[in-house]
């Protein structure tokens, strides 16, 4: 029984060997281990990457100067066209022109307030004929005293022969003083009068303008981004005025404030041409222009990012407001560039894969690198030799996943070394369950 086990045993052991080796040989040739491409030509498109998001060109906060209820808000100019919209109130997405009522603040209380200030006005402005009138009776009064100050008589003598004149007083001391007084007092009166109606007519004024107030009109023509109050809401100005309604002017400009790496922001400039992604229609590529860097650059987690604002234009009005956009900014371009996989530029082979003859001739041809200039060694396959041979070329920009090449001997036919193929591959194994290809058949490409 014990033999048997091990007789078994063996056979099992021989079949897997046996069956290793068939598939290892069985296209009658061992299988290439490198991964190879060719160079190509086409476009090459070099762009810095940043996310963003999507902006009104111009939005406008309109907020309430006074406080008070809401007592009515403006018709939807959609209903005059639309019957869905007739006798419906201003709302979310509803177009708005310049000018035309969104809100109604309850007046009674500033209709009130500004009609006691109109009174007030109408009362300082009597009291000011008041004391002009007694300005001008105070004004006589003192040049009266002034006339009474000194009187010239003439002195007769008994026998009738004029003398000479003598001054008298016709009025006292303290009588002309007090003329003086009254008439300065009455002049200083007219000016209190003034001053008042002056005030008056300033606090007729601002009742005058907070009774406006509670009209609130739009000031520009767009549409509704946001209402934020309802008919009964009690709207409460102390501080900061409360905002009311959020309107963008032209909804057909669009703008994308993309947050750019500090480290990316030199190669950026106005007028940079960029193409971007938004989740919402993810088959389709926008286009715009930078507009505008701006300097006020922030720190999240020790990284520096800077506001670059780009206009789109969104004639369509396909883009909607605060959509996430994944930006492309395109710093340069090269057209019908002879391109190689970035990674057959990392590839580095072993000792043993490389052909040390043209190694040496390599380094014997090779030129040496200007400032500036930068030069990389590309491994390739001659014919059906198993060894690598170098090939130095002059790389130049890069989009990430190809290369440009300016200078070298660069056959577009010549099979690039990219890297190796893994060990199940390169075995040539393959699926158990398939069928099986015997000795010397082509592998099925």
């Amino acid at each position: 029984m014990k033999k048997r086990i091990i007789w078994l045993v063996l056979i099992v052991v021989l079949l897997a060997g046996g069956t290793a080796l068939f598939a290892r040989f069985r296209n009658g040739e061992p299988e290439d281990v490198f991964r190879t491409a060719t160079a190509s030509r086409g476009d090459l498109l070099i762009t810095v990457s940043a996310t963003g998001t999507v902006e009104p060109e111009e939005v406008v906060d309109i907020g309430a100067q006074v406080m008070g209820r809401i007592k009515k808000l403006g018709d939807d100019p959609r209903g005059k066209t639309d019957p869905t919209f007739a006798g419906k109130t201003i709302d979310y997405g509803s177009p708005v022109e310049q000018g035309m009522l969104l809100a109604q603040i309850d007046p009674a209380i500033y209709d009130a307030q500004h009609k006691q200030a109109a009174a007030a006005l109408a009362s300082a402005e009597a009291n000011l004929l008041q004391m002009d009138a007694k300005c001008m009776q105070a004004e006589a009064e003192w040049a009266r005293a002034q006339r009474l100050r000194t009187l010239k008589l003439t002195s007769m003598s008994p026998t009738g022969a004029s003398g000479k004149e003598l001054p008298i007083k016709g009025i006292s001391d303290a009588d002309f003083i007090l003329a003086q007084a009254n008439y300065d007092a009455a002049k200083a009166n007219c000016e209190v009068a003034k001053a008042a109606i002056l005030q008056q007519g300033a606090a007729e004024e601002l009742a005058d303008t907070n009774l406006k107030y509670t009209t609130i009109n739009s000031p520009i023509e767009g549409t509704i981004l946001a209402r934020r109050v309802s008919i009964g809401q009690t709207v409460v100005s102390s501080l900061n005025a409360p905002s009311l309604f959020l309107i963008a002017r032209d909804l057909r400009r669009m703008q994308v404030w993309a947050s750019v790496n500090e480290a990316d922001i030199g190669r950026l400039k106005v007028g940079t041409e960029v193409n971007f992604r938004v989740d919402a229609f993810p088959d389709d590529v926008f286009r715009g222009q930078v507009v505008q860097i701006r300097f006020n650059a922030s720190m999240t987690q020790n990284v520096v990012t800077y506001t670059v604002v780009i206009g789109t234009d969104n004639s369509d009005l396909k883009l909607l407001p605060y959509l996430s956009a994944d930006v492309k900014f395109e710093v340069d371009k090269r057209t019908d560039a002879l391109l190689v996989p970035n990674a057959a530029l990392r590839y580095q082979p072993r000792a043993e894969q490389m052909d040390n003859a043209a190694i040496d001739a390599a380094k014997a041809a090779s030129k040496p690198a200007k400032e500036g200039e930068t030069w990389s060694t590309l491994w390739i396959k001659r014919g059906d030799s198993p060894l690598l041979a170098p090939l130095r070329v002059r790389s130049g920009l890069s989009d990430g996943v190809n290369t440009e090449i300016l200078e070298g001997e660069l056959d577009p036919a010549v099979q690039i070394v990219l890297g190796e193929k893994r060990a199940q591959e390169a075995a040539g194994e393959v699926n158990p369950f398939a069928p099986i290809r015997f000795r010397g058949t082509p592998k099925k490409k």
